[in-house]
């Protein structure tokens, strides 16, 4: 019995080593940890229980039939994450760069079954070099037997994934299905065709990372959802994530212990909002001081920053946040920031993650770029993702809430649950000037009418009481106290049940 358990002992040890020791020290000399080591990290320490780790390829093209490797490049199993199951997969670059070979795609895909059967959370972390070129179809078949479960699962389990090394070819198209996209930066690139196919078919002449680094992605393409400066810092962060996320769309959010009261209040709130209207102010100030304990987890810090959205907690429950920024293009809605937004909101709808929005809005941008950009669409895509939520929604607009954009940030008409209103919004078609100067297109050359015209149009309308009066705004609330009055509402909307009209599917303005 002994020399059984020896022998499976040195197997084991074989398949752990990959590529080699060459290999493994020549990816901590990138830089970066090998995928055994990622998933340690990852995990709670001794939980990850690894399945068919002597899997090997069946390919015989091309000499490939002398070189198999226990594992195949990816390593796959589950474990827990602050106690909760998690599924994971972490491509191994090295054994063949990490390459998708048909057996390899299969363990992929047992593990997306088992996620989708178990209603637990899949981690995918990415580290190669796409499709094994001696397999052919086979390995395109591969790629598309994992879209398939990506589709499959969107919606019924968290999908998360973690670019920390080269992902190119048919390996990006599984990432961008899934919840989130996480990227390191200066060691992991995400694009479709590399530069040498650019350089050929362009003749433009572009680095890896220049054409799909975390530069580019969480930057410029929204592609990814956030950027991390190690290996060791993104994993971590994911754990974080996970604590935030429930298990499936049929449990609730969890609940970590708080000791944060829900009668805090904030006085600093109170002169948040500056005395001129045309003064910019921190949204993310507001965000800190009135969810638990300060700590919200920013999705796309990087990318349209004129929005912020991310999920916090409030009385130690999940909620997603989604807020416009003064401090970046007055907050105004764009084609980005309505995307961002959008695709968040659906993501909170999917999981029953209640919605929080703070609204500070001058409008839509204009400008020909915006239009000829699609801005009527972007702008729908948000429209459409508040109106079919069915989650809990509740709304603060702190100043400006005018025109559309109004309508668009989770206002009572496309069925917002509690629509609150610091004594500084302004609710309106347009800013008093602009309003004033169309009303009264006659009287322009009269400075002094103009000026006593603008007055009363502030007068009447740059308050929060003229929506009030319409019910269209629940109540104005003192600044200091929006924290309990947040927590009071959501308590009071935990069990809403909404239904909607019968339907296959809707169909988004994507």
């Amino acid at each position: 019995m002994k020399a059984i358990l020896d022998k499976l002992e040195a197997k084991r040890a074989e398949a752990r080593l990959g590529g080699g020791q060459g290999r493994i020290d020549a990816q901590h000399g990138r830089g970066k940890l090998t995928a055994r080591e990622r998933i340690e990290l990852l995990m709670d320490e001794n939980s990850f229980e690894e399945f068919d780790m002597f899997v090997e390829h069946r390919c015989t093209d091309f000499g490939m039939g002398e070189t198999r490797i226990p594992g195949d490049g990816i390593v796959t199993g589950w474990g827990t994450v602050n106690g909760r199951t998690v599924y994971v997969f972490a491509k191994d670059f090295t054994v063949f760069g990490g390459s998708l070979s048909e057996t390899h795609a299969r363990k992929i895909t047992k593990i997306q079954d088992m996620a989708i059967q178990n209603r637990a959370p899949v981690i995918g972390l990415f580290d190669a070099g796409g499709a094994r070129i001696q397999e052919g179809v086979a390995a395109l078949g591969g790629y598309g037997e994992v879209f398939l479960r990506n589709v499959l699962a969107s919606g019924v389990i968290p999908q998360i994934s973690v670019i920390m090394g080269p992902c190119a070819g048919g390996d990006v198209y599984s990432p961008a299905m899934t919840d989130f996209i996480f990227m390191v930066r200066d060691t992991s690139y995400m694009f479709v065709t590399g530069p040498d196919v650019v350089k050929t078919v362009t003749n433009e002449t572009v680095t890896a990372e220049e054409l799909g680094g975390a530069s580019v992605h969480a930057v410029k393409s929204s592609v990814a959802d956030g950027a991390y400066d190690n290996d060791v810092e993104a994993l971590l962060q994911m754990r974080r994530l996970v604590d935030f996320l429930p298990s499936c769309n049929t449990d609730p959010v969890p609940v970590l212990p708080s000791r944060d009261s829900i009668d805090r209040m904030e006085p600093s709130l109170d002169t948040l909002v500056p005395d001129n209207p045309n003064l910019p102010y921190d949204m993310k100030e507001l965000i800190h001081k009135v969810v638990d304990e300060g700590d919200f987890f920013e999705i796309q810090p990087s990318f349209a920053k004129n929005i912020v959205t991310g999920l916090a907690r409030m009385e130690g429950k999940t909620v997603g946040i989604v807020a416009n920024q003064p401090m970046v293009l007055a907050g105004v809605l764009d084609s980005d920031a309505s995307r961002k937004a959008a695709r968040f909101v659906r993501f909170c709808d999917c999981f029953n993650i209640p919605l929080l929005t703070f609204v500070d809005v001058p409008g839509f941008l204009p400008g020909t770029a915006q239009e000829y950009g699609g801005l009527i669409k972007h702008g729908a895509k948000l429209l459409f993702a508040y109106a079919e939520a069915t989650v809990p929604k509740i709304t603060v607009i702190t100043r400006k809430a005018y025109g559309g954009a109004y309508d668009v940030m989770s206002s009572k008409h496309i069925r917002a649950d509690v629509n609150y209103a610091w004594p500084t919004a302004e609710i309106a078609v347009m800013g008093a000037k602009g309003a004033v100067e169309i009303i009264y297109r006659s009287e322009l050359g009269d400075s002094a009418k103009i000026s006593k015209r603008v007055a009363d149009y502030e007068e009447r309308f740059a308050n929060p009481f003229v929506a009030a009066e319409r019910g269209y705004i629940d109540e104005v609330i003192l600044p200091h106290g929006t924290r309990r009055r947040l927590c009071r509402a959501l308590d009071m909307l935990r069990r809403k049940k909404q239904e909607r009209p019968w339907k296959k599917h809707d169909n988004i303005p994507l």
